[in-house]
């Protein structure tokens, strides 16, 4: 197993281990927690083979969702924002995308931020509307959706500069 693989493999574990067991406990304001499990997502490479990227993501929605007894809503809404990926990195960043040069490294904070935002609120709708699963209760699911990302971007925007990789 080469050393990035091996990075991954690490990273995935440790990400899950921490979202289980310090970050599900938190309950800020309620219910609020920072789900920053989904950096996996977010920092896989970006020529990675589609087919295993997506079922990888889905096997972390699922282990959240076992650990969380959430009945598949984190599997699902892993899934899709994997599926989703791809839009979102050809919106961000345009060309460096196509050409496949972006670096999460070496790109300005503003398009950093702007990826994490978009694939943390895309991430955090789907996996509310599935949870409270009710169109009456549209407004609960749009609170908890909007406090929720805002949560999970700093926290996630805090970890990516604290981690972050000179080379990556």
């Amino acid at each position: 197993m080469n050393r990035d693989a091996l990075l991954h493999v690490g990273r995935f574990v440790i990400l899950i281990l921490v979202q289980v067991f310090v970050l599900n406990h938190i309950n800020f304001m309620g219910d609020l927690n920072p789900y920053i499990y989904i950096i996996f997502i977010l920092l896989a490479p970006i020529n990675i083979n589609k087919s295993l990227f997506l079922f990888v993501s889905f096997i972390l929605g699922l282990t959240m969702d076992m650990f969380g007894d959430s009945g598949g809503v984190h599997a699902a809404a892993c899934l899709i924002i994997a599926f989703f990926r791809p839009v979102a990195l050809r919106t961000v960043f345009g060309l460096s995308y196509e050409f496949q040069t972006v670096k999460l490294g070496n790109i300005a904070f503003g398009e950093k931020l702007a990826y994490v935002t978009l694939m943390v609120l895309t991430h955090h709708l789907i996996l509310f509307s599935l949870e409270i699963f009710n169109f009456s209760h549209i407004l609960l699911i749009i609170k908890k959706t909007l406090f929720s990302s805002l949560f999970t971007i700093v926290v996630t925007t805090l970890v990516l500069f604290v981690f972050r990789r000179r080379d990556s």
